[in-house]
């Protein structure tokens, strides 16, 4: 009889003991214990730790931001002051009107919207086509290829420069001059090999049965992707639009070393060519209207971008 109490009472102290396992197991481990943070002492340092990370992170992001618009509010000799002023003793917004007419502005944002969107249309089409036929027809040597496409990924752009340029000055095979011509920019462009990669985890996260359907209603690989993978693949396809058009706009080297004719030049190499002789704060305002576009890209679509990036990250 007393033996099967002891068992019992053993019984139910393993019995708490791996419940207790359990709810450890299931509650998620973090430096602060949440005893610590009900103390009042603990809140104080948890949220004023929070806020001086949170504040410094600002800064450091918003900072430049914040320098580079109010540059372009300020006069030439308050701009070129040291030590400099935190607010313009008064706004300028004339600076802005100058700069869009001096530097020519217009034309410059045509060009780099024309080579963008460009850029965008050959991306999708070849990068998707590459994606798709390493993710799906499982070609010979597929992974192979794939694996020296993200071999590219490890050396730096601009040891490619040189190669890429004299690609571009006499084209095998062709033998053309592409300089001055939108296919300088285009043609590199194509070759991504991290939005490849971002199309195909994408395109193997899609289930098989989907795949297996529309083969079985005779459909195509070919119209398999245009009705059945294209239309579920938006997320990706945003995340992949975004950063072509975003590659372009911000490319500075490579447009300058292959669109040498001030005509067709892009926004960031159009206003270093037309810096000479302009005062400091219109160059300033004339570097924040280059930099709004792509930061209205990302405040609009930040969400897309999140979710197109991690989407296809898990299977299920």
């Amino acid at each position: 009889m007393a033996s099967d109490t002891l068992a019992s009472r053993r019984g139910a102290g393993s019995g708490r003991t791996s419940r207790h396992r359990d709810a450890d197991q299931g509650r998620p481990r973090t430096l602060i214990s949440p005893a610590q943070l009900g103390r009042p002492r603990g809140k104080l340092v948890y949220w004023t730790v929070f806020a001086l990370v949170a504040a410094g992170f600002t800064l450091v992001f918003l900072g430049p931001l914040y320098w580079m618009v109010t540059g372009g509010l300020k006069t030439t000799q308050e701009v070129v002051q040291s030590p400099p002023t935190a607010f313009p003793s008064s706004l300028h917004t004339e600076n802005y009107s100058q700069a869009w007419t001096v530097m020519d502005l217009a034309r410059l944002l045509l060009n780099t919207l024309y080579y963008a969107f460009g850029a965008l249309a050959f991306q999708l089409v070849l990068d998707v086509a590459a994606a798709y036929s390493l993710s799906r027809l499982r070609p010979v040597l597929g992974k192979a290829i794939l694996g020296m496409m993200l071999a590219t990924l490890m050396i730096p752009a601009t040891v490619l420069v040189v190669p890429q340029y004299l690609t571009v000055l006499d084209v095998p095979i062709f033998e053309r001059n592409l300089l001055n011509s939108p296919w300088a920019i285009w043609l590199p462009s194509v070759t991504n090999a991290f939005n490849i990669f971002l199309l195909k985890r994408f395109f193997d996260s899609i289930p098989g049965e989907l795949l297996d359907a529309a083969a079985i209603d005779g459909a195509s690989p070919l119209r398999t992707l245009r009705s059945l993978v294209l239309p579920i693949s938006r997320p990706i396809l945003g995340v992949v639009s975004i950063f072509a058009v975003v590659g372009v706009w911000k490319d500075f080297l490579w447009p300058m070393l292959t669109l040498p004719d001030p005509g067709k030049q892009t926004l960031n190499v159009g206003i270093y060519s037309l810096s000479n002789g302009v005062p400091q704060n219109v160059l300033i305002a004339a570097l924040t209207i280059a930099s709004v576009p792509t930061l209205l890209i990302f405040l609009l679509f930040q969400r897309n971008i999140m979710s197109g990036l991690t989407a296809g990250g898990l299977k299920g």
